[in-house]
């Protein structure tokens, strides 16, 4: 008599991986002939015996799975010996991602009177109450530009001594056709989707709706009018913080006769992305913004910044980015491996000693209290020692002037109090790639419209860009946002609404 020994009594590995493949291509035969079940089914449209077999089919994979890997709440034991690392299994698919944000509607499926007979004794098939097979589908329902018709009713007393009209929509433009929605579309479409106009305008006229680029940007030019007063008051509240990233990136102001180029300047914090667009990229000009800031500045190494701590009179200090130290190394690493190699093992390990540190700004109360007690002790414990080891094999190297090296290692040391400055202060991040992160936008707007076509659009890009992007660092829906400030505008001229007391409810 052959005797029977459970999985679970195996201790042989060897023997479990046998066992496992021998259930695997069981599996898959299985797989195979419900393939074919299916297939038949499908050609007979009905529920006879194949559906029943199809049922059974499926019993019998879910006791093998069983067999093979036991409930969900028990692990097999593991065919490789301690401290072993297994071999990487195929990455197979994740499955369909939920859709949570989505709208959905049900769409049922039902027999024809014609298919509802059994292949089986021609009787007719009776549908079995709310039992159902479900499957999911992802599709798109065209966008619809509407016409809609204010009728506004008048309103008299008997005695003829007055008559009223009802109030009709808060208009953008007055005596406009179009909606402050409209509006608020187009800029984000243009802003967040980095849309030209006149793509904007042929895609509306596939959609059944004439309108002209003039008109468009009408529509765009009167929403940032009313949204400026909050533009102004988050520039305050940027001000307001102690650590300020700042960075800047080229543009263009394109009119009749000439192409001139203009700066985009950006100012962030954790929570906000403040943009000015200007001629200028002199000390001069970010002297106007920052000429009264007190706290830190974190930025690349740029002489306007220099410029500026240098006559604020200690009320300003600046931080150098790390991340830029790091490129110069990275960039030389095929022409100096050795040098470039020993560099960036030690910059990275500044950089894994902050990403063991949970990041304070997404957090909150005593937890962000905490986190930046953490970051400040693994800083003085890990990092410094970390800097002086980078300092002292920094001064030891020779190089050629003006080589790559030369300027690599003349760039570490020559901006090392501005780089080491996040040792002493907890507040101060290791690099400025948040400021970064926040000109990507903007970036990908200049490739796709190549800038703005007049000094109003410059204007109109800065409040836009502003209020839209500190909208995403908020976790606020910058559509909601604009709509609700924009009518809030309008009911009360002059009122400032910030994203982050949007989010609050404020």
């Amino acid at each position: 008599m052959r005797r029977v020994i459970a999985l679970d009594q195996i201790d042989d590995p060897d023997l479990l991986r046998k066992h496992a493949q021998l259930f695997q291509e069981y599996a898959e035969y299985l797989r195979t002939e419900l393939k074919e079940l299916r297939a038949e089914l499908a050609q007979l449209k009905g529920l006879g015996q194949l559906e029943l077999a199809v049922v059974r089919q499926h019993e019998q994979l879910a006791k093998l799975r069983h067999k093979i890997l036991g409930e969900s709440s028990e692990r097999r034991p593991s065919p490789h010996p301690p401290g072993a690392e297994p071999p990487a299994a195929p990455k197979k698919g994740h499955g369909p991602t939920p859709q949570l944000k989505l709208p959905t509607r049900e769409e049922h499926h039902r027999l024809g009177d014609d298919a509802r007979t059994c292949p089986a004794c021609n009787g007719t098939l009776e549908e079995m109450g709310e039992v159902t097979e479900d499957a999911e589908e992802i599709t798109v329902e065209r966008r619809r530009f509407v016409v809609l018709k204010h009728k506004r009713h008048k309103y008299r007393c008997r005695c003829n001594g007055a008559v009223k009209t009802a109030p009709g929509p808060l208009r953008l433009i007055p005596g406009g056709r179009y909606s402050i929605d409209f509006a608020v579309a187009l800029s984000i479409d243009k802003r967040l989707n980095h849309l030209p106009l006149d793509r904007q305008r042929r895609q509306m006229a596939r959609e059944g709706l004439e309108i002209s680029t003039q008109t468009m940007w009408d529509q765009e030019d009167a929403l940032a009018d009313l949204l400026e007063p909050s533009y102004v008051k988050l520039l305050a509240y940027v001000l307001g913080d102690d650590i300020i990233g700042a960075d800047e990136t080229h543009w263009r102001l394109m009119q009749k006769d000439s192409s001139k180029k203009w700066w985009v300047w950006c100012l962030t914090t954790h929570d906000a992305a403040w943009y000015m667009l200007e001629p200028s990229r002199s000390a001069e000009t970010i002297r106007g913004v920052l000429g009264e800031f007190e706290g830190v500045v974190m930025c690349d190494a740029y002489g306007a910044y220099a410029s500026l701590a240098k006559g604020s009179e200690g009320r300003l200090r600046l931080a150098h980015c790390f991340a830029h130290a790091r490129r110069k190394f990275f960039e030389i690493r095929s022409l100096y491996p050795d040098q470039a190699k020993q560099a960036l093992e030690m910059i990275d390990a500044l950089f894994l000693i902050e990403r063991e540190v949970p990041d304070p700004d997404g957090l909150a109360g005593e937890a962000k209290a905490l986190a930046f007690e953490l970051r400040r002790q693994r800083r003085e414990a890990q990092s410094r020692p970390l800097t002086e080891q980078l300092k002292a094999w920094a001064e030891q190297q020779t190089a050629l002037p003006r080589s790559a090296l030369a300027e690599a290692i003349g760039y570490l040391l020559g901006n090392w109090t501005g780089l080491t400055a996040f040792l002493g202060d907890p507040l101060i991040p290791l690099t400025n790639n948040r400021t970064e992160r926040a000109l990507r936008g903007v970036v990908l707007g200049r490739k796709n419209h190549y800038g703005s076509r007049s000094v109003r659009g410059t204007q109109v890009a800065a409040i836009m860009y502003s209020l839209i992007e500190t909208c995403i660092l908020c976790g606020v829906d910058p559509e909601e946002y604009l709509r609700s400030t924009a009518r809030a505008a309008l009911r009360e001229p002059g009122v400032a609404i910030l994203p982050q007391e949007f989010a609050r409810g404020l």
